[in-house]
């Protein structure tokens, strides 16, 4: 059987003359990189607000946290119940540590008096002076005695094998701070020692 030859296709839907480019002018390079510029962040007021809110919303909640002694919001130095139990081990005691800070702007005050003032023919600044040094002693005497008996306390406490080391500098430190500075915030009152 003979074939006939194909014939080619003619589109008679085809407009006669085709449209030269994409019927619109092309945009200039800077054109293009103004459309794709955008800020990496969105700096609306309304956003930098909350942001700003939200930030001191969680600063707020995270000082309330460590200022109450929660431990999520603690400091490594101040995290687990051996450092728990020597915050409220010093914060239940009267430690002459404490007061150091009193007594040195007590003598500063007293070293602005003028040196006519004497008691004995020696000088009223230096009487003062002599009176914070031997508290300064009285002070470190108390923080060594301090340290050496919550090393002590703690050992009896949680097994001698399992204390953490540097708690009898953590408890001497913890008490030549002012009780009302002291953070986190002392958890117990006065003679309410833990058990």
């Amino acid at each position: 059987m003979a074939t006939s030859p194909s014939t080619p296709s003619t589109n008679d839907d085809a407009p006669e003359t085709p449209t030269a480019g994409k019927g619109r002018a092309t945009p200039t390079r800077a054109e293009q990189e103004a459309a794709r510029r955008r800020p990496l962040v969105a700096n609306t007021k309304e956003a930098k607000a909350a942001a700003r809110a939200e930030l001191n919303e969680r600063r707020n909640r995270a000082q309330a946290g460590l200022a109450a002694g929660e431990e999520k919001y603690l400091p490594a130095r101040d995290k687990g119940p051996q450092r728990r139990w020597v915050r409220d081990y010093v914060d239940a005691s009267w430690q002459p540590a404490e007061f150091v800070m009193g007594v040195m702007v007590l003598v500063i005050l007293i070293s602005l008096l003028p040196p006519s003032l004497a008691i004995a023919g020696f000088a009223v600044a230096g009487w003062a002076y002599l009176v914070m040094m031997a508290y300064l002693i009285l002070a470190i005497g108390g923080m060594i005695l301090l340290g050496m008996r919550v090393k002590r306390k703690v050992a009896a406490k949680f097994g001698s094998d399992r204390v953490e080391r540097g708690l009898g500098w953590y408890a001497a430190m913890r008490s030549l701070q002012m009780r009302f500075m002291r953070l986190p915030k002392p958890q117990v009152k006065r003679g309410q020692y833990p058990g």
